[in-house]
């Protein structure tokens, strides 16, 4: 079952600009995923109801809420690219970096 949630998961993966998003954000449950984690396995801790893992991310701020200054950055700048992940009630983010 794992291994098929996980490749569910990785299937659901996709681009997202940041006025998609923000719509998320707004109601708190945009969630930034660190680029060391992979963003599939931190859906898949969560969609588990994993604690320990999601405890661990949260203490280390590899996964938090955006700030407000990352919100109000991304909002003036050129739409920001992102890999999303849905996984309900929460979107998860990680930037895609700039070149």
């Amino acid at each position: 079952m794992t291994q098929d949630l996980k490749t569910e998961l990785a299937e659901m993966v996709g681009p997202a600009e940041w006025p998609w998003l923000s719509p998320h954000a707004d109601r708190g449950a945009l969630l930034l995923v660190d680029g060391s984690l992979d963003l599939v396995e931190v859906g898949l801790a969560i969609a588990q109801d994993d604690v320990t893992r999601v405890s661990h991310w949260l203490s280390e701020a590899l996964l938090s809420r955006p700030s407000e200054l990352q919100i109000a950055a991304w909002t003036q700048a050129t739409p920001r690219q992102f890999q999303s992940l849905i996984v309900q009630p929460f979107v998860l983010v990680q930037p895609v970096p700039t070149i």
